[in-house]
């Protein structure tokens, strides 16, 4: 049987988490999560007040250890939401840090404050581990359409992605994480703390992110960094003025963006200014990780690489065909397959089947592939997607484009009706801070700028100037939003 986390067993003296000034070793860790495991017996689903708290992974851990499926919550989610997610979910008890406030659906449930270890605490039996096909997370989707799903991820899509991961990008024991990620979602839960406990290697999160923090954590024993495209946008600008923030920044071993495309100018930024490359992966909730760009493998900014062992990928067009062009431009809807994929949405069955595609999982991500298998996420088919003119433009490209802009600081593309086209391309500019002698761009300036880069039938017929872009916690812009 696969244990989820051997170094657990060991009860080693080793560093294992460590948030802020608080750390736990190993053998603290097996304490801690194993006392609590033995407390969680019987539980059919627990939820978690997914702070960014030593608490919440030992939380996570236990409820691992007793196979108590564990639900982590947004601690910033609003009341109607949170309402479904208990409804739905129907947790027998809710895990917190002991002096968090729940808000009304949590506070009604019987509730189990947790407690770290004690110096010199014994390590208790560590139960049997569960079966490999049992839930092990059940995670909501942010519900761009209808309530949000609770998907329920198996122990062994966990298992499978994080040692894909670690194949793919030579992930050791010797190395250790950076971050500063929220735990309710799988990028900051899954890969940021149960992947370094799955290594035995070790976590210093930063409770929230800073250049700072970055520079102090990397300076010192980080050897990898995640984070979200917001994120090492604010690191690619900083770098060219703070020298010791470029130096940190190529220290590190590896440095990883996911949840979004990160732009090309930001990849560009960060090579001249700290001499290193940021590798992209492409997963989701529904599929952990499916794709990345390899740390051994050739540098290939802009795509997020090839299929991670084991896990099956194929583009389709609209008629569910396999498109078999490998020309960087051919658009197709990514599906996927594999040990990776979750086992159901909770309590939907009819959203489960609808999902899938025979075996394959429709993700609704729109992609291209190149000659040497790279995919690359040009957007969402309900969103990024524009038909226009008989083409088909994915939103990213054209993003990508008015982003390496000068007067551009952040761009958004999105679709909307056309009596002639069927669909015109809209860009959505946040223009960047105006420099000594340089004019703001205009409409007229941005679409001539994309026809020239990519194609005419690309560039955008109608611009709309903002002062931030809406995001979600993780930083994806939320397109919804901008057409509202």
């Amino acid at each position: 049987m696969n244990v989820l986390f051997p170094a657990l067993s060991d009860a080693s003296p080793q560093p294992a988490l460590r948030f802020g000034e608080r750390a736990l070793s190993y053998r603290q860790l097996a304490a801690a999560a194993g006392r609590l495991a033995g407390r969680l017996d019987g539980q059919t689903r627990v939820a978690v007040w997914a702070t960014p708290t030593l608490e919440t992974a030992v939380a996570v851990v236990a409820a691992l250890l007793a196979g108590a499926p564990a639900v982590p919550v947004n601690p910033k989610i609003g009341e109607s939401e949170l309402a479904h997610i208990v409804s739905d979910s129907a947790p027998t008890l809710v895990l917190a840090e002991p002096d968090a406030e729940l808000p009304g659906a949590l506070a009604a449930l019987p509730r189990l404050d947790i407690e770290p270890a004690t110096d010199g605490e014994e390590v208790p039996p560590l139960p049997y581990e569960p079966d490999a096909e049992s839930a092990a997370l059940v995670v909501y989707t942010s519900g761009t359409t209808g309530p949000p799903k609770g998907v329920v991820i198996p122990r062994r899509a966990i298992i499978h992605t994080l040692d894909a991961l670690a194949e793919a990008w030579q992930w050791t024991a010797d190395d250790v994480l950076v971050h500063g990620l929220p735990l309710f979602h799988v990028h900051g839960l899954v890969l940021g703390v149960l992947g370094p406990l799955r290594r035995g290697g070790s976590l210093h999160h930063l409770g929230r992110f800073s250049t700072e923090g970055v520079v102090r954590e990397l300076t010192a024993d980080g050897t990898m960094l995640f984070g979200v495209p917001t994120m090492y946008h604010r690191l690619a600008v900083e770098a060219g003025e703070n020298p010791a923030l470029a130096k940190a920044l190529s220290r590190a071993r590896l440095l990883v963006s996911g949840s979004a495309a990160l732009p090309r100018t930001d990849h560009e930024r960060l090579a001249t200014a700290a001499d290193c490359r940021v590798i992209e992966r492409y997963g989701m909730t529904e599929t952990l990780m499916n794709t990345s760009v390899r740390a051994d493998g050739e540098p290939a900014p802009g795509t997020v690489g090839v299929p991670l062992p084991g896990v099956y990928v194929r583009l389709v067009d609209e008629s569910g065909e396999a498109v078999e062009a490998s020309d960087g431009e051919t658009v197709g809807e990514i599906q996927v397959r594999g040990p990776n994929l979750f086992a159901e949405y909770l309590n939907r069955p009819d959203a489960t089947a609808a999902a899938f595609d025979g075996g394959w999982f429709r993700t609704g991500d729109m992609a291209t592939r190149d000659a040497a298998g790279n995919y690359r996420i040009v957007g969402r088919k309900a969103t990024d997607l524009i038909k226009s003119g008989g083409y088909k433009i994915g939103a990213g490209e054209i993003e990508n484009a008015l982003l390496e802009h000068p007067g551009v600081s952040e761009a958004a593309v999105t679709g909307e009706p056309d009596e002639d086209l069927g669909e015109r391309v809209v860009a959505w500019i946040v223009p960047a801070p105006p420099s000594e002698g340089a004019a703001a761009p205009t409409d007229a300036d941005l679409a001539d700028h994309v026809a020239r880069r990519l194609a005419p039938h690309k560039r955008p017929r109608v611009v709309h100037f903002l002062d931030a872009l809406p995001r979600n916690d993780m930083g994806k812009v939320l397109k919804r939003d901008l057409r509202a």
